[in-house]
């Protein structure tokens, strides 16, 4: 009796499961189709002259869930604000909100997320938290100087972090009007993230 109720409740907890995941696989297609977007309007756009014209769309790696991953958050109780280098050899100031603990292919892992001391001010992204990181696809399928996550201040002790949500820094398409912040050392991935916007030299001169 009591396996039947246990293989019972295993057949309830399927179909929720599959609906998260065809949810979070929206999510995914969302940002993708945003950013697509993004890039092909001329008011906002980083792409300049040919590589605007040439530009149809960013190449993604394919969907994969298992770089969508819950971390441990623990929040930073005595922010301290910090000069952030960044590409044009200016700086932008930061403060450490938190760190992300996770597992990936069994590995633990540590990110740092940060908040902008600018944008905090603002009413529309006061809850905006920033995850610059590098991964060892750097150089090779993704921009040589890391990638970005956009996240939102989480109401408890963890956080989702979807690098299948990950996307290059404005300098990566043009160097010359940006100047984007430099991915600490602390926040360099000793494992191959294959999740996110990939490089392509076509639009990238």
């Amino acid at each position: 009796m009591f396996k039947k109720i246990i293989l019972y409740f295993i057949l309830l907890l399927i179909p929720f499961a599959g609906f998260s995941q065809k949810k979070e696989i929206k999510d995914i297609e969302k940002f993708q189709n945003n950013l697509n977007k993004e890039y092909l309007n001329p008011k906002e756009t980083p792409l300049r002259d040919d590589n605007f014209k040439n530009f149809k769309k960013h190449p993604f790696f394919p969907i994969n869930l298992k770089y969508r991953v819950t971390a441990k958050f623990v929040k930073n109780e005595n922010p301290e604000p910090f000069d952030l280098p960044t590409s044009s050899g200016k700086s932008k100031q930061y403060q450490e909100f938190g760190k992300a603990y996770f597992k990936l292919d069994g590995k633990d892992f540590i990110l740092n997320i940060y908040q902008s001391l600018d944008l905090m001010k603002t009413e529309e992204y006061k809850n905006h938290l920033f995850l610059p990181f590098g991964d060892l696809t750097n150089n090779k399928e993704t921009y040589g100087g890391g990638k970005y996550i956009d996240l939102e201040i989480p109401t408890g002790d963890t956080i989702v972090i979807d690098f299948n949500q990950s996307y290059h820094p404005y300098c990566a398409y043009n160097a010359y009007d940006y100047n984007c912040p430099i991915v600490p050392a602390e926040n360099k991935l000793s494992v191959e993230i294959k999740a996110g916007v990939m490089y392509d030299d076509i639009y990238h001169h």
